[in-house]
């Protein structure tokens, strides 16, 4: 039997490769794709929006019907690298879905009429986003790696992974880079998002290398030969990475007392947040994820282990039954949702007393400031205050406050209540948000009484409760 796949959320291997390459400053791509389907990245609409920018080193070959039907994407190749002209920019042809579907393999005539131009077979019916990506990096280091032996440079890190489309990047770079240079080391690229595509020979003189994401960069990682370091998420792994950093680098010292004021600055209010009184929410909290690999996993280990939050599912977006997912959320309903749009509309869909806090695309969302970081400590901090905020603002909801329209009549005679009528409100109230659960029961039990009065009823029973939900 078919199985029907809902909300898809993860790009094909085309759509990762392209923002691969195009981050570099010196490549244009040539995609082999269709009419409108370049405009998605072209446009800067793709994962809503994240505001990429008009990507001027992108032309497709507007592929018609013509081509997919009978004569091939040859000629539509030709046209376009003539079109183009002669340029600076070391030109990459990378094939769509389509142009995989009717068989067009451009390595030879390429090597026959223009050497210098690359092809890349994208994979797309074959690969999702991530792997394109992967594939794309190692590729990239396979064909113009310039093959001389690596000279190592002391004290120099380069980091791969940041490009296009990837959720949070800028922020979560800038605190990389801010922990990187707070042992005394120096950044040397970045790549492929601050780089061209010749200092990719450069990258294996770098003493480490630091990989920003789980789901792409470690196989150019390790092709490079030099120690390899993943980027941190929460309080543990950042101590960790500031150490190994150190160690690796020779810095060991420095590192020590960069960590040392982490502790005392950065850090400062992670601790008056957890010595104050709001601190006592937090084992309350229940919390569920479904994003990228590297934020999944993440903030589960954030926290739930180290924080003492409850998390009830995280989800790695690449491999989530979405269907699945949605009936999750209505069974357990946590009391924040880190996630995508698909996930902010299933929370809707079941009117979810939940918090929504985007997490991954896509997402209507745009996350280009530098000051919403989600690793390292500054990302700890941001966190933990972010859902602080949001427990404020839930007490917020729960304030007595007076409203005409909103008024509930109390009843004139004194209403009872059935056994299995209190048994059902306890069950309701207890998947209510903890901090609110007082506020709820008791707005929920005058309703309950007015509508048994308004019907002519001495006691609330289960079906009238049922009524409220």
């Amino acid at each position: 039997m078919t199985k029907s796949i809902r909300d898809e959320s993860t790009a094909s291997a085309y759509w990762g490769a392209v923002n691969t390459f195009c981050a570099l400053r010196d490549v244009h791509v040539i995609a082999d794709a269709p009419v409108g389907c370049y405009n998605l990245v072209g446009a800067a609409v793709m994962d809503y929006t994240d505001a990429i920018p008009y990507l001027e080193n992108f032309t497709p070959t507007s592929l018609t019907e013509k081509e997919i039907a009978s004569s091939g994407s040859s000629e539509s190749v030709i046209n376009v690298i003539e079109k183009l002209g002669d340029t600076e920019k070391q030109l990459i042809l990378v094939s769509s879905a389509e142009s995989e579907m009717i068989g067009s393999d451009h390595e030879k005539m390429l090597q026959l009429k223009y050497p210098n131009i690359r092809f890349f077979a994208s994979n797309s019916l074959g690969e999702n986003e991530w792997a394109g990506r992967d594939r794309a990096l190692a590729w990239l280091y396979k064909n113009f790696d310039e093959g001389i032996l690596a000279k190592i440079e002391p004290g120099t890190v380069s980091i791969i992974g940041p490009s296009y489309g990837c959720f949070n990047s800028p922020s979560d770079l800038a605190e990389v880079k801010r922990l990187v240079t707070g042992c005394g080391v120096t950044i040397k690229h970045v790549y492929p998002f601050e780089s061209k595509l010749h200092d990719i020979s450069g990258l294996k003189n770098s003493e480490v290398i630091v990989v920003m994401y789980q789901e792409f960069g470690q196989t150019l990682g390790d092709k490079l030969g030099r120690p390899v370091l993943q980027a941190p998420f929460g309080l543990a792994e950042t101590e960790q990475f500031i150490s190994n950093l150190g160690i690796l680098t020779g810095n060991e010292e420095r590192a020590a007392s960069f960590l040392q004021e982490e502790k005392q600055s950065t850090l400062q209010p992670l601790w008056d947040l957890w010595r104050g009184p709001q601190s006592e929410w937090f084992p309350t909290i229940r919390f569920g994820v479904a994003a990228d690999r590297t934020y999944a996993e993440g903030l589960a280990k954030f926290l739930g282990n180290e924080m003492g939050m409850q998390c009830l599912f995280s989800h790695d977006t690449a491999e989530t039954d979405n269907n699945a997912l949605r009936e999750e959320l209505a069974t357990a309903q946590p009391q924040f949702m880190f996630g995508r749009i698909v996930d902010k509309i299933y929370l809707a869909e079941i009117d979810a007393n939940t918090r929504f806090i985007p997490a991954g695309f896509p997402g209507p969302i745009v996350r280009r400031a530098l000051g919403t970081p989600f690793m390292g400590h500054s990302g700890a901090v941001y966190l933990i205050q972010e859902i602080v905020n949001a427990l404020y603002e839930t007490l917020f909801t729960f304030l007595p406050i007076t409203r005409k329209s909103a008024q509930v009549e109390e009843p004139t005679r004194k209403i009872s209540w059935t056994q299995e009528a209190n048994a059902v409100l306890e069950t309701i109230v207890a998947n209510a948000p903890f901090i609110s659960q007082i506020s709820f029961g008791r707005e929920l039990k005058k309703k309950a009484e007015a509508l048994a009065a308004k019907q002519g009823k001495d006691t609330v029973t289960p079906d009238l409760l049922q009524m409220l939900k």
